[in-house]
């Protein structure tokens, strides 16, 4: 997206990637944009948009990421500082989000723990039938020119235990900054 989110008269260039990272770009001269803000997020944004959302007179940036969690990013400040000993005063407004937000947590871990003990019931039942629940996953398998290498990238909505990756040739496994995977060796069996 373009959009003005630093307030100088000129729209930014606003990036959301595939490996979670969100860019904003300012084209301070002609020749090539600058980099002047980034923001990780652990999974895959799918979209982008700059605009005000939140609270008048602040601008914001939404992005939306692959499981469809949708992430706020702000100009408004969040930092209040109290003197030493003083108490900070919240305003009746945020008093009311937070205790609006309170309940809403308080509901869902209600259902939860509905949803969790209708599943326990059923599944001791004999009537009960077993499935594996169907998920999708996002794969991306792609060659990164610069050191050719292939980068593989697989997003379920779901913990990810473990990944095999099986070859007929031998393969170096390089490990990157957002890899936090143990990566463990083992040769195949030629049968």
């Amino acid at each position: 997206d373009s959009f003005d989110i630093l307030g100088d008269g000129v729209k930014e260039l606003l990036v959301g990637r595939d490996d979670g990272m969100i860019e904003i770009y300012n084209f301070e001269s002609a020749d090539d944009p600058v980099l002047r803000h980034d923001y990780a997020l652990s999974e895959s944004i799918s979209s982008i948009q700059g605009g005000c959302v939140g609270k008048d007179g602040y601008d914001e940036i939404l992005a939306a990421t692959y499981s469809g969690w949708l992430t706020g990013l702000t100009t408004e400040p969040v930092h209040r500082e109290g003197g030493s000993g003083e108490e900070l005063k919240l305003s009746q407004e945020m008093q009311n989000k937070i205790s609006s937000l309170r309940n809403e947590l308080e509901q869902l871990q209600i259902k939860v723990l509905q949803e969790r003990e209708k599943y326990q019931q059923s599944s001791h039942s004999s009537t009960a039938v077993s499935s594996v629940p169907a998920f999708s996953v996002n794969d991306k398998f792609t060659l990164n020119r610069d050191d050719a290498s292939y980068s593989l990238i697989l997003e379920v909505q779901t913990a990810i235990d473990n990944v095999l990756v099986q070859s007929d040739v031998p393969l170096d496994l390089l490990d990157v900054d957002k890899n936090s995977a143990v990566v463990s060796f083992s040769s195949c069996d030629s049968e």
